[in-house]
């Protein structure tokens, strides 16, 4: 393989990377270069590491539930996405045993979960959230995401149809519906309380 530390000959080369060839942290493929992602505001990991929390109370399986650090390949740019949260298929646990990713050879994920960064409906990180990232895992196939907001006080779940996703709002005491876990008993109000 020809690359170096942080640049890779091809996308290829760096899925057969071994992860002690990797650096440090979480990085994002970028035509070949690996672009750090910014580290999360204290709000979004607490938050994050809450939902894990309460998926456990919930009865799903531990190692099914990756808050933070499972990449995800994606179509166009960047090829990698870390989302705030996945949940895993319990097939992806013997084909990730090399690395916390998952490639585009394999199932999708169950679920993504994204918590929505600050920002007006024009920046960067608004767009990002509600825009590229559906996009993104929408064209991958996964059949459910979230996007929760905690500065508009709501959670979004989009249902995966005809390759986009239609998204149903919740917000306060209403209970979060999710197809994947109709078992689920969330309300937004429990979920963005974060404790």
């Amino acid at each position: 393989m020809t690359y170096t530390a942080q640049h890779f000959a091809s996308f290829e080369d760096y899925l057969m990377a071994e992860p002690s060839d990797l650096p440090e942290g979480r990085y994002e493929y970028w035509d070949g270069i690996l672009v750090a992602v910014m580290p999360e505001s204290l709000f979004n990991d607490e938050l994050a590491n809450y939902i894990y929390f309460l998926l456990r109370q919930a009865g799903i399986y531990p190692k099914l539930l990756r808050p933070h650090s499972c990449e995800v390949e994606v179509i166009g740019r960047p090829k990698t996405r870390f989302p705030d949260f996945t949940i895993l298929d319990d097939v992806h646990l013997t084909l990730m045993e090399k690395n916390n990713r998952i490639t585009r050879q394999m199932p999708p994920p169950r679920v993504l979960m994204e918590v929505v960064s600050l920002g007006k409906e024009t920046s960067d990180n608004y767009i990002r959230d509600y825009h590229d990232k559906p996009a993104q895992y929408a064209a991958i196939g996964v059949a459910e995401m979230w996007l929760i907001d905690p500065h508009r006080a709501w959670v979004q779940v989009g249902t995966l149809v005809d390759g986009q996703y239609q998204f149903a709002s919740f917000m306060g005491e209403d209970v979060i519906v999710s197809p994947t876990f109709p078992a689920l008993n969330l309300t937004v109000a429990i979920v963005l309380a974060g404790d």
